[in-house]
């Protein structure tokens, strides 16, 4: 019979295994509370009879992660993490200090397949999707080692979080147990490369998190170059359905915008993307473009990162530009892991 994993269960869905064994439904509570403090054995969960842990032992099963590398920047008090599943996969989470706590970057896949061409994280594929338990895991693991508590989270680590939906939906309805991490979903931050359908999916669930959409460009030829899913779901299709999406929720979208010199940072760009935000409850955050040693792309200048945040500025958007955490460490996700597979 192959085991359950236990970690991944709602505490409803694990009080009602409990009850086919014939266990007192507190018990379930007790369990969820180990398991919630990151223990990863039946076996050291000490107010259960030995009986029931034996009994647990045959039934469930409790992924775990370990920390295979840390590395903490010594600019920011920025840490990123390679963990490595129970499978022998890494995967790599940075752990973000700001004003108002700490923040967490999660991945929720080994790898990716939407092949993006100014990131690293996609270069070897797609491994495997990480389970719930494995997110959740991945904060548990850091809150302990580091000794805080994770306040927030964003869903922008290595893979793209709607291409796993059914483990991403179960860990979003967890993130909220009674005894868990409590984290609440206006503190959560989902980013998508644009998978249309799934955006429409999330919808129907009125989460209260933000939707960051990976954009980078207005222009079809300019996007299905750097993205190739804009030649499934191009530039308008995906515009539709996150104005959509911000109507129906009520939520604000966050349009990533890479800046990538000479590819998409001219003000013709930004004055294309200003007319083709107008309307959308939305706001751009331009972001620094993260140099991958294998790849091609630059950065924009800074003096080119100011002139097209001042046409934004000018024509009516909201516009920020991301904070650079972790420089000296490589934080930007998919760096790490390929540099220990490669050893």
């Amino acid at each position: 019979m192959e085991l359950i994993d236990c970690k991944s269960l709602t505490l409803e869905e694990l009080g009602s295994h409990l009850a086919e064994m014939e266990v007192p439904a507190y018990r379930a509570a007790q369990i969820r509370s180990w398991l919630d403090r990151g223990v990863t054995n039946f076996d050291d969960m000490g107010n259960l009879p030995l009986k029931l842990r034996g009994e647990l032992n045959k039934r469930f099963h409790i992924p775990s992660i370990r920390i295979k590398k840390k590395l903490v920047s010594e600019r920011d008090y920025t840490v990123k993490y390679l963990y490595t599943l129970d499978d022998g996969e890494n995967v790599e989470s940075v752990l973000m200090k700001y004003h108002h706590g700490w923040s967490q970057c999660l991945s929720t896949q080994v790898g990716c397949k939407m092949g993006c061409t100014f990131c690293a994280t996609g270069m070897d594929g797609c491994v495997r999707n990480l389970l719930a338990s494995e997110m959740m895991a991945q904060i548990e693991t850091a809150q302990s080692d580091h000794g805080v508590r994770v306040s927030s989270i964003v869903l922008m680590g290595m893979g793209e979080p709607l291409d796993n939906f059914d483990n991403l939906l179960r860990f979003l309805y967890m993130l909220g147990q009674p005894g868990g991490v409590q984290i609440g979903m206006r503190h959560v931050s989902l980013s998508t490369c644009g998978l249309v359908d799934k955006i429409y999916k999330l919808m129907e669930h009125k989460f209260q998190l933000t939707l960051s959409v990976s954009l980078h460009a207005l222009n079809d030829n300019i996007r299905s170059q750097m993205m190739p899913i804009n030649k499934r779901w191009p530039v308008s299709e995906l515009l539709k359905a996150c104005s959509i999406y911000a109507k129906t929720t009520g939520r604000r979208i966050s349009f990533e915008y890479a800046m990538v010199d000479g590819v998409n940072d001219s003000d013709e760009c930004a004055r294309e993307l200003a007319a083709r935000l107008k309307g959308i409850l939305c706001h751009v955050n331009l972001i620094p473009l993260n140099t991958v040693p294998e790849k091609q792309l630059r950065r924009s200048s800074d003096k080119r990162l100011g002139s097209f945040k001042a046409v934004l500025e000018k024509l009516g958007i909201n516009v920020t530009v991301r904070r650079t955490l972790g420089s000296d460490i490589n934080a930007s996700c998919g760096q790490l892991r390929r540099m220990k597979e490669k050893e």
